[in-house]
C-alpha cells in the first residue's frame, strides 16, 4: 500500500511533523527500515490500520458524544432556525411537545 493511493483532500500534498518520544521514534524508524518504506509510509499504514479497527467503536463514541450535546427535539430545531428564546417563542405560540 502506499500513501499516494490514499491521498487525502489536499492530494497528500501537505505535511505536518508529528511529535513522538524519543523511544517510539526508534522504533518507528527501525521497523521502517527493516519493512522497507518510509518512516512517513509506516505510520500512515498504521494509523491506517488502526481506523479500520477501531471504525465502530469510533463511530459509537462519536454518535454518543454527539447525542449528548445535541438536542434533536423540535423546540432546539425551532430555537436554532429562528434564535429565539424559549420565552420568546413561547409568546408566539410555543412548539408542541415532542413524542
Amino acid at each position: 500500500m502506499s500513501v499516494k493511493d490514499k491521498a487525502g483532500p489536499r492530494g497528500g500534498r501537505g505535511s505536518a511533523p508529528l511529535k513522538v518520544d524519543p523511544e517510539i521514534d526508534r522504533l518507528i524508524t527501525h521497523v521502517a527500515h527493516f519493512m522497507n518504506v518510509t518512516k512517513k509510509d509506516l505510520v500512515a499504514i498504521a494509523v491506517t490500520d488502526y481506523v479500520a479497527r477501531h471504525r465502530e467503536e469510533m463511530r459509537a463514541r462519536t454518535q454518543g458524544a454527539m447525542s449528548s450535546v445535541l438536542d434533536v427535539t423540535d423546540r432546539s430545531r425551532v430555537a436554532l432556525l429562528t434564535g429565539l428564546t424559549p420565552e420568546q417563542r413561547d409568546a408566539v405560540g410555543g412548539v408542541p411537545e415532542d413524542e
